[in-house]
This record gives C-alpha cells, structure tokens and sequence, in this order.
C-alpha cells in the first residue's frame, strides 16, 4: 500500500463521494437494478455512466476519477460487453483501516 496514492486519490470532494455511495450501490444508485445484466448485481459493482449521472461531471472527468482510485487500490472493476463496472475494494479498505490505527 502506498499511503500517499491514498491520500491523494481522497482529497477530493467528488471520489470520496464515490467511494461513500459504492458502500451502499442499491441505495445510491436505484436504477441500476433494473439494467444489470443476470450475471452482474451489485456485488459486481456501479456501471461508470451511472456513476458518472450522479457525479455530475464529464464521462472523461469520472473515468479518470475511478483510474485514480483503482490504481491506489481503493476500488475494482470487472468488464461485462462494453460495459465496465466499479466497487469498492473492501479488503484493501479493511487494511487501510488497519493502518490508520496502527500507524498514524
């Protein structure tokens, strides 16, 4: 873990909103229940446009967001046809937390 990437990728407002609503997908983001392909729930994560409509910001704004975000280990993807979908990295965020107490 590189503590600093973290920091960073948290230091704005709309990813750490991000990473609050994907705690909770089927509360944050309704509708997309009703377009998830059988294979995927919410379990597989947040499709990027639907995160992107509740960030209020450009499709090229989110994705860089979420490349930030994956990349410091915060959140993963899995890829369905065209589509990509975001969740949270829950055991990443487990030892984060652990750091937290441990070190700061």
């Amino acid at each position: 873990m590189e503590p600093i990437d973290v920091f960073k990728a948290l230091s704005n407002e709309t990813r750490l909103n991000i990473l609050e609503w994907l705690k909770e997908p089927e509360k944050h983001f309704p509708k997309q229940g009703a377009h998830l392909p059988k294979e995927v729930s919410y379990k597989g994560g947040v499709c990027v446009g639907d995160i992107q409509e509740k960030a209020k910001v450009s499709q090229s704004t989110v994705s860089s967001y979420l490349n930030m975000m994956q990349k410091a280990g915060l959140l993963e993807s899995i890829r369905h046809g065209q589509w990509t979908y975001y969740r949270r990295n829950e055991e990443f965020i487990q030892q984060l937390a652990e750091y937290f107490k441990t070190e700061i």
